[in-house]
């Protein structure tokens, strides 16, 4: 697993990567953007996906709206420190 930044944390570390990408004779995979799964079946779950949110809260009263959110953000405040 990769580490959490791949960034350099300083600007000889930055200086030494750019170095050393423009004088690399390696040759860097395009990545998938799908990761290998079907491009179809990627856009038809991202559709959905877009269209749920806003279905859900239209289908919700104002009231349970009210306390779904309040839930969250209780759950937020109640994880701080």
């Amino acid at each position: 697993m990769p580490k959490r930044s791949s960034k350099p944390r300083d600007l000889n570390q930055l200086a030494a990567r750019l170095v050393h990408d423009a004088t690399s004779d390696e040759v860097e995979e395009e990545k998938d953007p799908y990761g290998g799964k079907n491009p179809s079946a990627v856009e038809l779950g991202r559709l959905g996906g877009k269209k749920g949110g806003k279905a859900r809260a239209a289908k919700l009263s104002p009231e349970q709206r009210s306390e779904i959110a309040r839930a969250a953000a209780n759950k937020r405040w109640s994880s701080q420190p």
